[in-house]
């Protein structure tokens, strides 16, 4: 009797043993539950909380796979472009529910969007769509050059320009004008993409990208061009990633008098010419277009170098109007030599050019905008410079 007793403690002794050890090695499951969680319930009830142990243990290992888990993982991850660890923590929150974990992903979107919204955004592109007689250029800023490569990024921005494009009025006279902001984000869009289904708002479709992205994203500002004459709508995209999208923009507009003039030829200077615009980087049309104190000013700097020369008044006089030619020559649209044969300028090549179609061509408006211009980059000391 004595001897089956103390069988009996010696095993019961070990059965406690290998329990503690247990214990001390957490099994993790499906819903985050644990044997250590068992720990203190062990001594006041220890016959409850071995049978909880053990059904702790079957249920995992009932659960979902691992492979299970990283399948769910990838879907979501391919719905929303959200990072790997905010999909796996919203999974696992949801119970592994795969719409409601897109849902909740969303709803943390949203927060993180507005806590990135602070951050330079710099970077980004600028996209473009037109018809015959307007069109419009948008620019969506992002943080880093990477995410301007992104599909969805590249997909919104082109969705804004033709939102754009549709929304300003039809009747708008001929000219350049910016594009308003808040009416165009409070918009409705659709964008035609798999992981940004369904009707929103713009606002809410620019957050939404700003959290699948991880960066702050912004829509900075946009301009249409419309032109009422006779005449082609002429535009250029310089570093352009896919039709309509690129980092340097250029449109201009040619008007011609004759309305029966045949436009082929128009059309292929006009496009010269908006490429010419991105290139050189004109300010104004024509020097009348100059003010009078940026002339008075430029003259004066001019003059103050040319005397530091030495030389007579008279050869002073004939330096400081050459270099104010030059200067013409480098902001003025109509001065500028031809960067396509420089042996011209753009006023002798439409002279030529209304000769060659038979009436008179003539530069309507012109437009050139480039990512980032008057902001400061994301390792300036300023966090964010006011837009030019």
């Amino acid at each position: 009797m004595q001897f089956s007793e103390m069988m009996f403690s010696r095993g019961a002794k070990q059965s406690i043993e290998i329990l503690c050890r247990r214990l001390n090695s957490p099994i993790h499951s499906r819903y985050g539950y644990s044997t250590q969680t068992c720990r203190e319930n062990l001594v006041s009830k220890p016959n409850y909380v071995i049978s909880h142990c053990a059904l702790v243990r079957k249920y995992s290992s009932e659960a979902s796979s691992p492979s299970d888990h990283m399948s769910l993982i990838k879907k979501l991850r391919e719905r929303t472009s959200a990072p790997i660890k905010e999909v796996k923590s919203a999974l696992i929150d949801c119970n592994w529910d795969l719409d409601a974990a897109q849902k909740e992903l969303r709803k943390r979107g949203i927060v993180l969007a507005s806590k990135k919204s602070s951050r330079t955004a710099a970077e980004g592109l600028l996209a473009l769509a037109q018809n015959d007689t307007k069109a419009a250029v948008i620019e969506l800023n992002c943080e880093t050059d990477f995410v301007a490569r992104n599909e969805i990024f590249q997909c919104l921005a082109l969705s804004l320009a033709k939102l754009a494009l549709s929304a300003e009025s039809s009747g708008q006279v001929s000219g350049a004008f910016p594009v308003g902001l808040e009416s165009l984000e409070d918009l409705k869009i659709n964008i035609n993409h798999p992981k940004l289904n369904g009707e929103t708002t713009v606002q809410n479709a620019i957050k939404e990208v700003a959290a699948m992205m991880g960066e702050n994203v912004k829509l900075r500002r946009g301009f249409t061009m419309s032109m009422s004459a006779h005449g082609v709508m002429s535009t250029y995209l310089h570093t352009c990633p896919q039709p309509g999208l690129g980092r340097i923009a250029g449109i201009l507009s040619l008007e011609v008098e004759d309305e029966k003039v045949c436009l082929d030829g128009v059309q292929r200077v006009g496009a010269e010419l908006a490429m010419h615009v991105v290139a050189s980087k004109p300010l104004v049309l024509t020097k009348e277009l100059v003010s009078n104190d940026v002339v008075e000013n430029e003259r004066e700097i001019l003059k103050s170098q040319a005397e530091s020369s030495g030389r007579p008044q008279a050869a002073i006089e004939k330096m400081v109007e050459g270099r104010l030619r030059k200067y013409f020559e480098e902001v003025v649209l109509m001065e500028q030599k031809f960067i396509v044969n420089d042996t011209i300028n753009v006023k002798t090549l439409l002279s030529d050019l209304s000769k060659e179609v038979g009436s008179p061509v003539k530069i309507g408006n012109f437009l050139r905008m480039e990512v980032g211009e008057g902001l400061q980059r994301a390792d300036a000391p300023e966090a964010l410079a006011q837009a030019a």
